[in-house]
């Protein structure tokens, strides 16, 4: 386990990323298969007759414990993100659109697209655990430690991809007023997967010897991996090697539009939509997901109880697993090869005004609708963003400002040329204050009359 949380530091300041993909270039008004992303609806907005994504990348992290500056300027890392009393909370995911196209068609229009995702989360880790476990023989525990959560601790990572159908039609339009209607059906085709969950930890960690021991200690466990994460959940490249498995999934979004139109485009545009309506199951040879009871009883002299310096050489969730079997603190509830797995259902809304001619301002809200403490269910975050945009045909400029759930508040700048765009919602924060969050993404399309 010592190995997990270098890898997210070292993720985290490689890739300066944050968890509002694409944010300002979605909510541009030249629209495009980004925008229908947020809201299916969008496609009857099309700037074009045709669109065409060639290729898109969004990479993100964000977390509630390191700042920028601390990464510039710490030796330790892992001492500050697990300082004080605050359950830690990471995220570092990527979106990776391949080809898609889409078309109007008279009152309808159509499009089809493909994404990949990977996703690694730490979620509510306890933080005196998470360092005694870090650490192990560096005496991080001084005398007795008493742990008692009633929340699930979690660590996860996810991999899949997805084939999106999309349809939208315009119910109403007339000279001031537009009305459409669209829905997304996403093929799903789970990669590899893998999730730790410690729900209602109660326990003690008592220093013996300069090493931290866990005793006097009950929890229920949720032990699952699958495909390439089976072997080890912190090399990228196990991520990347399996981002489309075979299909075994179906979810679908659904978003209405409304446009108060004037004689350049639009006055305003706001859209409401309710996405990743669904799940997927992971099926492979090496599949395992099982509940276990952990109960580790009053540390003695002869049995101090789990010594946690044993994680130390642990690569993987299966070998944790074995370690915890041999110690014979693990009983076994129930077991299974399939996982069922939801994605992060959200509710979406946002508001896009022109303030004068060629300048707007956008506000963006994404909330989701079922808690990230369930083993089943794959993370996001509530965020809201307020985006001033100057657009012209071929050229935008735009700078994002959101409040997001984990890391705060972040400022960031972005720009498009022709087809091609490249922006940040975090590099403002990250050069002018300690942000938590950082990200980058880039891409380009082609638009066709």
């Amino acid at each position: 386990m010592k190995k997990t949380l270098p890898l997210f530091l070292t993720l985290f300041s490689l890739s300066m990323a944050a968890q509002d993909h694409f944010s300002g270039i979605k909510n541009s008004n030249g629209v495009g298969i980004l925008s229908s992303t947020v809201n299916p609806a969008e496609l009857s907005n099309l700037s074009s007759k045709y669109d065409v994504n060639v290729f898109s990348l969004s990479i993100n992290a964000s977390n509630n414990k390191v700042g920028f500056n601390d990464i510039i300027n710490s030796d330790n890392i892992e001492d500050l993100i697990f300082q004080g009393d605050k359950p830690v909370n990471m995220r570092i995911d990527a979106e990776i659109y391949g080809p898609g196209f889409a078309m109007k068609l008279n009152k309808w229009a159509f499009g089809i697209s493909t994404k990949a995702y990977a996703k690694l989360n730490l979620v509510d880790i306890d933080p005196t655990l998470g360092k005694s476990i870090n650490d192990g023989t560096l005496g991080s525990v001084i005398g007795t430690s008493l742990i008692s959560n009633n929340y699930n601790q979690r660590l996860n990572g996810t991999s899949w991809g997805e084939l999106g159908l999309s349809v939208s039609r315009n119910l109403f339009e007339n000279e001031t007023h537009k009305f459409n209607a669209g829905a997304t059906l996403k093929l799903l085709f789970p990669g590899s997967y893998t999730n730790f969950g410690a729900d209602k930890f109660q326990g003690k960690i008592d220093n013996v010897l300069n090493e931290a021991y866990l005793n006097d200690t009950n929890a229920s466990l949720n032990i699952a991996y699958s495909g390439n994460l089976t072997g080890g959940f912190t090399d990228f490249g196990d991520y990347s090697k399996s981002l489309f498995g075979n299909l075994n999934g179906l979810a679908a979004d659904f978003g209405v539009n409304y446009q108060l139109k004037d004689k350049d485009n639009y006055r305003l545009n706001a859209g409401l939509a309710v996405k990743n309506i669904g799940g997927m199951t992971f099926k492979d040879s090496g599949n395992s997901s099982t509940n276990y009871a952990l109960n580790i009883p009053t540390g003695t002299v002869i049995n101090p109880g789990l010594n946690l310096n044993d994680f130390q050489n642990v690569e993987s969730l299966q070998d944790a697993e074995t370690l915890l079997l041999n110690s014979g603190y693990l009983t076994k509830n129930e077991s299974k090869s399939e996982i069922k797995v939801k994605l992060p259902t959200l509710f979406s809304a946002y508001i896009d005004l022109k303030i004068v001619p060629k300048f707007f301002v956008s506000v963006y809200t994404q909330q989701k609708l079922n808690s990230d403490a369930a083993n089943d269910q794959i993370t996001t975050q509530n965020i809201v963003s307020l985006t001033p945009r100057f657009s012209l045909k071929n050229y935008e400029i735009y700078s994002s400002w959101a409040k997001n759930e984990i890391s705060g508040t972040t400022g960031g700048f972005g720009f498009r040329i022709y087809g091609f765009y490249l922006g940040s919602s975090s590099i403002v924060t990250a050069l002018t204050s300690d942000t938590k969050q950082a990200d980058v993404y880039l891409g380009y399309r082609l638009r066709l009359r």
